[in-house]
């Protein structure tokens, strides 16, 4: 997702870009990192695969907002696939509320620890290519579903005839929805 900076930077200038690698190669993916390895899409493996990985990403960001003076409204979580699953697990269990979570091409795994009043909700923008042959289009619905039964403000985008991947309407789609949440959160 790191690739995603400079063409951010333009419209976010005053923004510190920072993408932890996931601690696996991923066999699926070729030249990709996963936090666990998949061996289906099970609701439940799924589940269990993003709460044993969420403790280091929120280490990651608890480590970095202190290292640079930070609070959670400063931040915007971004994931690509398996990296979108972290970002809703992790976005929507942090102590505060984040200014917003991106996601493209993924789903959202599990909803644990969701089911009372007072979990943060942040600002979701999902973004998913029609033709996705990895993560069918049905997780962007279902995932908006659960968030909306959640009473999470979310945000979809479906890219007709994409695969696996950000196209530019996506990639623009993002950038401004940080943008606006970072404006709103100052």
């Amino acid at each position: 997702m790191i690739s995603l900076a400079p063409a951010w930077q333009e419209e976010l200038p005053d923004t510190l870009f920072l993408a932890p690698h996931a601690p696996q190669r991923c066999s699926m993916m070729g030249a990709g990192y996963q936090w666990w390895g998949l061996s289906g899409f099970a609701p439940s493996a799924l589940a269990a695969g993003a709460a044993l990985a969420a403790p280091a990403i929120d280490t990651f960001i608890d480590r970095k907002l202190a290292q640079y003076g930070l609070a959670e409204a400063d931040l915007a979580l971004v994931g690509f696939s398996q990296g979108t699953m972290m970002a809703l697990h992790v976005g929507l269990r942090r102590p505060r509320a984040v200014a917003a979570v991106i996601g493209y091409s993924g789903m959202l795994a599990g909803t644990l620890g969701l089911g009372h009043d007072a979990f943060p909700k942040p600002p979701v923008l999902l973004v998913h290519g029609t033709a996705d042959p990895v993560v069918p289009i049905a997780a962007l619905h279902m995932s908006e579903s659960e968030l909306k039964r959640l009473g999470v403000d979310v945000t979809t985008h479906a890219s007709y005839g994409v695969a696996h991947t950000v196209d530019p309407v996506g990639l623009r789609l993002g950038r401004d929805f940080v943008a606006e949440a970072f404006a709103r959160s100052s």
